[in-house]
């Protein structure tokens, strides 16, 4: 606790990991949640900006202690959604950039028709993984690298955008990134 105050390395490495272990516990919360017969939605018109920039705020250190830019560009466009599922998509999509991407950045714009995308300069997936990255579970060549992946994020956060009503797609390619459109 002492550590956590202080604005040291090692300060800064456990709120990093405190961080981290937040965001596993909301996603099993998320988890049992989404099982749930009386899932709580509350469907209202939104700022889609300000949305993404909540999102973008829970994420501002890591995106600091990578060194990564970020390319926000004005949303302007309402959207009639749930705010809390859909600010937990934006941020399952918003962690695995910022885990797969270890330099460049991360850009979030709209296309036209209200399309949201969130794109990086990661590491990008594996063609054949490509398919199977909403499966629950499935972590792909990417995750059996990195030990941490979980294979619930991107299956929680399909299973909420197809709640929601909304549709989402991911193209990406190995050693350039991935763009995800919602």
């Amino acid at each position: 606790l002492l550590l956590q105050g202080q604005d040291t390395e090692m300060g800064r490495a456990l709120q990093a990991e405190l961080f981290k272990t937040e965001q596993y516990v909301e996603m099993a919360l998320s988890y049992v949640r989404l099982g749930s017969s009386s899932t709580d939605y509350v469907f209202r018109r939104y700022s889609l900006d300000d949305l993404v920039r909540q999102a973008v705020r829970k994420y501002a250190s890591l995106f600091i202690q990578k060194k990564l830019k970020l390319d926000l560009r004005p949303l302007d466009c309402q959207v009639i959604t749930d705010e809390k599922w859909l600010v937990f998509a934006i941020e399952q999509i918003l962690s695995n950039a910022l885990k797969y991407t270890n330099q460049g950045c991360i850009s979030i714009y709209q296309e036209p028709e209200k399309v949201l995308v969130i794109a990086d300069t990661g590491i990008g997936i594996i063609p054949e993984d490509l398919p199977r990255i909403w499966e629950k579970g499935f972590t792909g060549y990417n995750g059996r690298t990195d030990k941490r992946a979980t294979g619930i994020g991107m299956y929680l956060c399909r299973r909420v955008l197809e709640n929601l009503s909304h549709a989402v797609t991911v193209d990406s390619q190995v050693g350039k990134g991935t763009k995800v459109s919602i």
